[in-house]
């Protein structure tokens, strides 16, 4: 009997906390949703980190970013400066983590991907985290490529599966009011949704924060664990 085939659909964010790859983990196809409106103050170009027992914001900066463009139409900063400082404040906060000498490299050639389209730069440290975590989740960038763009919310969601072949949608747990799982079965596809499990560890300062960054879990987890909590999540 054939494998169901998973898809899951989320935009991109900038190095995004452990749930966001959990729902990668779960599914055989990925759709980086880059060709919706920008969020402003949302997770698409910033994240947090733990600096002495508190959540830092850290931001990628943009040009002329509005919720009134697409994802995929928004440059990043022409200053680089940017780069420099993100850096910084992660070595700063995590020079005495247990992973820190393994993970850093791998940060560094991340942040400093040359790509100024904010949906590629993002899309580059997805692929890049996915190949790190050794996982065989295909990711598609939309980028307008479905053409379906007259189609709002569930509609588009239903008709990106079709597109995918999917026999199962996979949502994080915040879909639960947006989605129908009667309207996705008319369709023949099945809608679970992702409950994610954030297991404690030692944080900076001896504070664990829940929903940092890929960052803090990277920084305090050697690669066995890492692999252990990517699986973690649990699906209804």
């Amino acid at each position: 009997m054939q494998a169901e085939r998973k898809l899951a659909v989320m935009q991109p964010y900038f190095l995004p906390y452990l749930g966001y790859f959990q729902l990668m983990a779960k599914a055989d196809a990925f759709v980086a949703y880059d060709d919706v409106n920008f969020i402003n103050r949302g997770w698409i170009n910033r994240n947090r980190i733990n600096v002495n027992g508190d959540a830092h914001l850290f931001t990628v900066p943009l040009r002329q970013a509005s919720q009134n463009r697409l994802i995929c139409d928004i440059e990043i900063s022409e200053d680089n400066a940017w780069r420099t400082r993100l850096l910084k404040s992660i070595r700063q906060a995590y020079s005495r983590a247990s992973e820190f000498p393994r993970v850093m490299p791998l940060l560094e050639q991340i942040i400093e991907h040359p790509a100024r389209n904010l949906a590629e730069y993002v899309l580059h440290s997805l692929t890049t985290l996915r190949d790190h975590f050794a996982l065989k989740t295909h990711i598609v960038a939309t980028s307008r490529c479905y053409d379906n763009a007259h189609l709002r919310a569930q509609a588009r969601i239903i008709d990106i599966c079709r597109r995918e072949q999917a026999d199962v949608y996979v949502n994080s747990i915040g879909g639960t009011e947006l989605y129908e799982r009667a309207a996705f079965a008319e369709q023949g596809i099945t809608l679970r949704f992702l409950n994610p499990v954030l297991k404690p560890h030692a944080g900076n300062g001896g504070a664990f924060l829940p929903g940092l960054s890929i960052v803090d879990v990277l920084m305090h987890n050697d690669p066995e664990a890492v692999a252990d909590l990517l699986h973690a999540g649990t699906l209804s």
